[in-house]
């Protein structure tokens, strides 16, 4: 499947999810009203809540449909995995997952999907009137701002719905908030192209040359057909044509090298390698091979495409062009 295609299905599309909750909703109603057909009616239920979901996760309607289909059938496991779901799309916060151990979904399952929607609406403006009320806006960002960093943004999901969160941060003026969240978000899930842009632009607007150019420089090499690298310096030069500065010149690779550590360095939160110890296995039968590869074939082998990712992407801002391979194989991990 290709990225676009991959994006098409993550990105909520509202009307075809209202369509497939209607029509699960219609199934319920015909399941109640038959009970000879009621197993066939049900399923076809479920089957259009599911695509209800997968057409539009950020509307609560939509699991809450599946949701009261589980209770019907009696299917407790099923809404367990839902819960797990939603939580993933939710950042997956310990204190959610941990309320899954021992209890009877049956019962107890539709009440904490309500308290998790209570507490995490997945509506940006309702989240943002939330934290906006009373006189704790500043002590309930601190606090939104502390809890992301315990979250795991790797479900594209979540990248989206906590990437709209802190839009609504960046528009009402806190944007070295948004600057912050931004880079633990695409720590996480570096080929989110759209938050990219949106950071880039954010510095371009405070002048901030250098950080906007490398962001742009993400976009670039993730969508090959846009070129926002180009023409931003495009847009510098325009701008100091007639003037006597001295010409602008790309990030140095000393500067380069450090912001992509620091991405390496936020991703490894969420990582699944314990590097030290697999290094050293790894380096007793391969004495040859460069230590950085060593790395990445332990990274790419775990699953951790964003780390693995960052590290290729510092190798070749150093030169190392072989590490071109090792980047095309992290993105293909995470989907790109």
């Amino acid at each position: 499947m290709s990225q676009d295609s991959a994006d098409l299905l993550q990105h909520p599309r509202r009307n075809l999810g209202n369509r497939y909750r209607s029509q699960a909703q219609k199934f319920v109603r015909l399941a109640n009203m038959d009970e000879d057909r009621f197993d066939d009616n049900i399923a076809w239920a479920e089957q259009n809540a599911r695509q209800a979901i997968l057409h539009d996760f950020t509307d609560e309607k939509n699991w809450r449909c599946l949701a009261d289909i589980k209770v019907i059938v009696g299917d407790g496991e099923g809404l367990c995995a839902l819960l797990e779901d939603i939580f993933s799309v939710l950042g997956r916060d310990p204190d959610n997952v941990d309320q899954l151990q021992g209890i009877d979904f049956l019962k107890l399952g539709l009440e904490l999907l309500e308290a998790a929607f209570t507490r995490d609406p997945l509506d940006p403006d309702i989240w943002w009137e939330n934290i906006n009320s009373g006189n704790l806006v500043d002590s309930n960002i601190q606090s939104f701002t502390e809890r992301c960093k315990k979250l795991d943004f790797t479900d594209q999901r979540a990248n989206i719905i906590f990437g709209r969160r802190i839009e609504r941060l960046r528009d009402s003026g806190y944007t070295d908030v948004f600057i912050q969240l931004s880079k633990h978000l695409l720590a996480h899930r570096p080929n989110n192209h759209e938050l990219w842009m949106e950071l880039g632009r954010l510095h371009e607007r405070r002048s901030e040359v250098d950080e906007a150019w490398m962001c742009y420089d993400h976009v670039q090499n993730l969508r090959a057909h846009i070129f926002p690298r180009d023409e931003f310096l495009q847009r510098l030069t325009n701008k100091m044509d007639g003037q006597e500065e001295k010409p602008w010149s790309k990030p140095s690779v000393e500067k380069r090298d450090q912001f992509l550590k620091q991405m390496m360095e936020l991703s490894q939160r969420v990582s699944k390698s314990v590097i030290d110890e697999q290094t050293k296995d790894f380096e007793e039968s391969t004495e040859s091979k460069h230590p950085d590869l060593i790395r990445l074939e332990i990274l790419t082998e775990n699953g951790d495409f964003s780390e693995a990712f960052f590290l290729a992407r510092r190798l070749l801002s150093q030169g190392e062009d072989w590490a071109e391979e090792w980047l095309n194989v992290a993105r293909l991990g995470l989907g790109d």
